[in-house]
């Protein structure tokens, strides 16, 4: 018995729900610099494929760009949330912290300097190391790609100033 009859009941239903696939986002810009500590960086290279993604025209030089982007840091922590008898770890809680600003040529603020902040609990097994570890490397980079469209999120609604 086939279910292809179930793609469009399956489809009706969750548009009738309100969800939608997010497109790309309208920013208010077409050329950028991304001015990074490292260029090479896991959030840097994500940042770009997000920004080229959404349309816009990544520079080599910040005088060729309509705005720059600087992060001016970006910090992943993190801290123990419980703890157990005889002093055991049972939860973590990972941070991820993103500083940012956007700016023009004549440096008026696009988006003045902020901190995103990102946070995922998880509980820790001494018995199971190295199954943990894992699962705390896919959280940080589950992290670092909300850090993106959170930034991307922002950039949306960055405006360019007020000409007096």
């Amino acid at each position: 018995m086939s279910l292809r009859w179930w793609l469009p009941l399956f489809a009706l239903l969750l548009t009738a729900c309100g969800f939608h696939l997010r497109g790309q986002a309208k920013l208010p810009f077409t050329s950028l610099y991304l001015q990074v500590a490292n260029e090479y960086s896991p959030l840097a290279q994500e940042l770009r494929g997000g920004l080229e993604g959404n349309g816009i025209a990544l520079t080599q030089k910040p005088g060729e760009a309509q705005v720059v982007l600087q992060i001016i840091s970006e910090l992943p922590e993190k801290r123990i949330l419980t703890l157990g008898g005889g002093g055991r770890v049972l939860e973590y809680q990972l941070f991820y912290h993103v500083s940012l600003r956007m700016y023009d040529q004549q440096q008026n603020d696009w988006l003045p300097a902020q901190e995103i902040t990102l946070h995922r609990d998880f509980p820790w097994d001494d018995t199971q190391v190295l199954a943990k570890l894992q699962e705390e490397v896919m959280l940080n980079e589950n992290m670092r790609s909300d850090m993106v469209q959170q930034i991307i999120r922002r950039l949306s609604f960055a405006k360019p100033p007020v000409q007096e």
